[in-house]
């Protein structure tokens, strides 16, 4: 469901906007379903989204992309939105045994005006760096193998979204934060957000998340979007005071693979 808050045309851009900051090399169209299989972490990235109806059925599309997700080694995903085509596409998966995981929000943030000045800190220091920095930065405090590192290095290098990444540096220049944001048209995309477990609570990623977003409203974005766990009430608790609300949900069912 679409909060009816929101514009859903805007809602239909900003979905737009994320599949396009999320593109990875490893992707083709497949009869209206953008098919994707990178080996980085993230599932935006190396799933199924069903964007438009097509001509051939389900049945044969799954068929079709189940040898190009074994391919290259990976699990098959379908991400579910409120966009998905065909209507009905959820509950026939689940009928399928597919099971549902990974509840995610969509949050949004009407006008960055709202968003402050952020202020210095004391003993931290936000910098910013490059897409390969970056994504070993993120990969090292999330604990991601080196392999997935590499994959989403490579995606941030050859997005068509330009992506400007920033990490928060301590007293002894150790890196605890990190984030980056895509700024695509009007819309601001907020991604990779993630402090260390020892840094968490003293206010890194709301200051952070102020720095990038302040930043964008600059260089004319006016709405904010991002996409956060259902269930990290932390983070979603910093992005409402931000100004952030959800705007819609999306899961994914899982291929399983046959019992032997």
């Amino acid at each position: 469901m679409l909060n009816s808050a929101f514009d859903p045309i805007l809602l239909s851009r900003i979905e737009d906007a994320g599949l396009n900051a999320s593109a990875p090399p490893q992707q083709r169209w497949l009869d209206g379903w953008l098919v994707r299989f990178s080996a980085g972490k993230a599932k935006r990235a190396r799933c199924i989204n069903a964007v438009a109806v097509g001509r051939l059925t389900v049945a044969v599309k799954l068929a079709l992309c189940a040898p190009l997700f074994a391919e290259a080694g990976l699990p098959m995903f379908l991400r579910i939105t409120p966009f998905s085509q065909p209507a009905g596409l959820d509950a026939h998966l689940a009928g399928l045994g597919m099971p549902r995981i990974d509840d995610t929000r969509v949050m949004v943030c009407p006008s960055l005006r709202s968003i402050l000045s952020t202020p210095p800190f004391a003993d931290h220091r936000i910098e910013r760096v490059g897409h390969e920095s970056l994504s070993h930065i993120v990969g090292h405090l999330r604990g991601s193998p080196l392999a997935q590192r590499q994959a989403h290095s490579q995606r941030l290098a050859l997005s068509s979204v330009p992506f400007q990444g920033f990490v928060v540096k301590n007293k002894a220049g150790l890196a605890v934060a990190c984030g980056q944001i895509a700024i695509e048209a009007e819309l601001a995309g907020v991604y990779d957000v993630y402090t260390a477990p020892d840094s968490r609570g003293k206010g890194l990623a709301r200051t952070l998340c102020e720095h990038m977003l302040s930043l964008a409203r600059a260089q004319g974005a006016k709405v904010g979007y991002l996409q956060v766990d259902s269930d990290n009430d932390a983070a979603r608790r910093i992005y409402q005071r931000l100004g952030f609300s959800d705007a819609y949900a999306y899961h994914y069912r899982q291929q399983v693979a046959p019992k032997a």
